[in-house]
């Protein structure tokens, strides 16, 4: 339970800063005030995609497996 939870943390956490970073610059641009809506925009989204990350990692590691087994 602890490797899901540290896991389901440091994913979400890169995931979300970089993704942030990505949407943010593509609909603002890189102004005066960049780097205070992608913070804005990742203090919102990091919550969510820990939750998320968390809920979803077991769904999402039988559907890989099953995926990979298929095309092996």
């Amino acid at each position: 339970m602890k490797h899901r939870i540290v896991f389901s943390i440091l994913m979400s956490f890169i995931l979300s800063l970089l993704m942030t970073c990505w949407v943010t610059w593509i609909n603002l641009g890189w102004g005066p005030d960049f780097i205070d809506k992608w913070f804005i925009a990742f203090r919102l989204a990091w919550p969510a995609a820990a939750v998320i990350a968390f809920a979803l990692g077991p769904f999402i590691n039988i559907t890989t497996q099953q995926i990979v087994r298929k095309i092996s």
